[in-house]
């Protein structure tokens, strides 16, 4: 672990700067918890006003104390915070956490500060946590440097989870939620602006953690994308699931987070395709990130979907049923020999199929679920087992319930759960550490992650993610930056762009560059009938708007017409012209399309999916990180709207998505090596039929380096 990060962590000394006496108050709340929570180093409390703080010896200033500190945790606000960080930069202080806020969430001049204390840290080689930070909390160290009210609402337990999120209030919630389960937690670290230190280099730092078995990261910006794939297979080496919020999917949430911490907005496509690439489990809220931890730390592994459910109530039975298909859940065919086996330990009247009810007989017979676990665990179409128990309470043996489950967590092998909305009844599978949920939804919700987050793990061991190819780092401001690079672009013609990518080796449409008009005609003849017309200039990337596409040519007057209009109109327009594309029309069963473009975090990030003139409406497609494998691209398209029209209906062949999948994967390629030389690339149509694809009509957008190779004004 760098050592800064170890200061953070584990520290040796830490001064609070703004100590209070009340422990109620943010300088006080540190200080009294790790009094009270096993902080085996050394305190020191600056505050001019005070003698002593909870019964600890207190200093006027930094420049007082008896020794330099590794951590110190900053109270105090605005212009008093900015030169408490010139104190510690001046000192040697290793690490420096800012809890006061005000700063780039709320406007120009905080975030003049916020940046005057980041310039003034890094020239000191001191790093900050936030500002505007909850602070952070290591249970294992006894470092509670955070003025969370939650370790007074739910004491602390050391545990084997970890919590890393920008937000305070998230990662307090998550604390709650898992504590609720009896769940101990190791680590609850929030970092606010991420003026300097990310959810990412903390993420990192708990995957090393030997005692740390789960993580649960809360995002709203994702700048460091590297730094958080590295952290993602520092935890798969160790088996270690990662499972993540990212906030800001709309744009309503990204203005949100913006005015929250300062976040900068990654486009929520690009993130999703590099959680997934990397096996990090993209969840909705904090609610979802909490959910499947009980499954996870129980490290069990689930041979495929198909569910078993037992239940009380046959009402109960079919509702489960409909939630388990609605969440890609089967339920198991059991064996003649499982109903059988299952017939002898029932009532007669209780249905021995999956769901299986064994009736209201439960309250009588206490045994039931004992008796019919074991059974169902047996079977091997069984691949976990939910226990949906509506209502129970006076007269049943919910203790013997639990006892049961429980044999069977620890016996069988196979995950199971238990619904249970009533706390009496809860409680006893809680304290067993059976898994347990409040409603059978949230329960098949809670497998359904189990099961996927496995297979993309699964997936990944057979074929190791890429690390993220985001831009070089540069001196230069971002903004400058991408205002430079957005005048320092230029689009190629389409004659230029399909030139390029023959070069990578995409099939593109047969097709000449013609200058005249009896070229055009020679072009004609040669590629032998029908053929598409179109001016080609690199100003004018939009043809058909302006009249510059002719279709379904197929004489030499027809031809000769399309060239001379064409040419006239790029003429009148002043634009350039380098001639006309006359290509041969090509069909296809269906048209796709395929794009790419260059993203200032991730790199090149590909779109493949469902093309034409509607591709803007309909919006089906995938998203991936390039470089990405064919197999990769075809997994994503099976799961577009339009994928059982790709393997065949009415009679209709099977397309080759295959071929689809190879053009994706060069085009990823072809972006990849340009090393952001290429900013976007558009092909659409892809004409895809049962034995290929072809690529109808490309544009490329390109910097203005490689533009001029190709004659482009910039």
């Amino acid at each position: 672990m760098e050592p800064t990060l170890q200061a953070l962590l584990a520290p040796r000394s830490i001064a609070v700067i703004g100590a209070s006496d009340h422990i109620h108050k943010i300088g006080g709340r540190p200080i009294h918890y790790m009094l009270n929570h096993g902080y085996a180093g050394t305190l020191f409390p600056v505050n001019p006003q005070r003698d002593s703080i909870q019964g600890l010896p207190a200093y006027p200033s930094l420049d007082a104390l008896p020794a330099v500190p590794e951590l110190a945790i900053i109270v105090v606000a605005g212009d008093a915070a900015v030169q408490a960080v010139r104190d510690c930069a001046r000192l040697g202080v290793a690490a420096a956490i800012v809890i006061a806020s005000g700063f780039g969430e709320a406007g120009p001049e905080g975030k003049r500060q916020q940046d005057e204390m980041v310039r003034v840290a890094a020239a000191a080689g001191l790093r900050l946590v936030g500002p505007n930070s909850q602070g952070l909390a290591n249970f294992g160290s006894g470092t509670i440097a955070s003025f969370s009210t939650m370790f007074i609402e739910v004491p602390p337990r050391d545990g084997p989870v970890a919590v890393v999120s920008q937000s305070g209030g998230v990662s307090a919630m998550v604390y709650g939620l898992l504590r609720g389960q009896g769940i101990g937690v190791r680590h609850m670290h929030a970092t606010g602006n991420e003026a300097d230190i990310t959810v990412s280099e903390l993420a990192l730092a708990v995957a090393h953690d030997e005692d740390v078995r789960l993580i649960l990261l809360y995002l709203e910006s994702l700048t460091d994308p590297a730094v958080l794939a590295l952290a993602a297979a520092t935890a798969r080496a160790r088996g270690v699931p990662m499972v993540a919020v990212k906030a800001g999917r709309t744009g309503a949430g990204q203005r949100a987070a913006a005015s929250h911490t300062g976040a900068i907005a990654n486009e929520d496509r690009a993130v999703d395709a590099f959680l997934r690439h990397h096996g990090i489990w993209r969840v909705d809220d904090a609610h979802a990130l909490a959910r499947c931890a009980p499954l996870y730390l129980r490290g069990w592994r689930a041979g495929g979907r198909r569910l078993v459910v037992v239940s009380n109530s046959g009402a109960s039975c079919v509702m489960a049923a409909d939630a388990a298909d609605a969440r890609g859940l089967s339920m198991a065919a059991l064996s003649d020999a499982t109903q059988a086996a299952l017939a002898e330990r029932l009532p007669g009247f209780a249905a021995t199929a999956n769901p299986v009810d064994v009736t209201a007989a439960l309250l009588t017979n206490s045994a039931l679920f004992g008796d019919v676990l074991p059974v169902v665990a047996q079977d091997p179409s069984t691949d976990m087992v939910l226990l949906d128990i509506p209502v129970a309470g006076m007269g049943y043996d919910v203790e013997r319930f639990a006892r049961d489950a429980a044999s069977f967590a620890d016996t069988a092998g196979k995950p199971i759960a238990v619904a249970a909305w009533q706390d009496l009844v809860a409680a006893p599978f809680r304290a067993a550490d059976v898994p347990t949920y409040d409603s059978a939804a949230d329960a098949l919700s809670a497998f359904s992650q189990l099961v996927s987050h496995q297979a993309l793990l699964d997936r990944i061991r057979t074929e190791p993610p890429a690390m993220a190819s985001a831009a070089p780092s540069s001196s230069e401001s971002a903004p400058r930056k991408a205002l430079r690079e957005e005048l320092a672009t230029a689009t190629l013609s389409e004659a230029a762009s399909l030139a390029r990518l023959a070069e990578a080796g995409v099939p593109v449409v047969a097709h000449r560059l013609c200058q005249t008009a009896d070229e055009a005609v020679a072009a004609w003849r040669e590629l032998g009938g029908p053929v598409a017309v179109k001016a080609s200039s690199p100003q004018v990337p939009h043809k058909s708007e302006h009249g510059l596409v002719a279709l379904h040519c197929d004489d030499a007057d027809t031809v000769a017409q399309a060239f001379d209009r064409q040419t006239a109109i790029l003429a009148a327009m002043g634009a350039d012209c380098e001639g006309v594309v006359v290509a041969r029309m090509t069909r296809g069963q269906r048209e796709c399309m395929v794009g790419a473009h260059w993203d200032p975090v991730f790199g090149p990030v590909v779109v493949v999916g469902d093309g034409g003139k509607y591709v803007e409406v309909l919006n089906d497609s995938a998203v991936l990180l390039a470089p990405c494998s064919e197999d990769a691209v075809v997994r994503e398209l099976a799961g577009l709207r339009i994928a059982p029209l790709l393997r065949g209906v009415r009679g209709e062949p099977a397309v080759d998505m295959a071929a689809l999948a190879r053009i994706a994967v060069l085009v990823g390629r072809l972006m990849h090596d340009a090393g952001g030389a290429i900013r976007a690339i558009d092909l659409n149509p892809v004409m895809l039929s049962a034995d290929g694809a072809v690529v109808v009509d490309g544009l490329m957008e390109v910097s203005a380096e490689l533009a001029l190779e190709h004659g482009a004004r910039v």
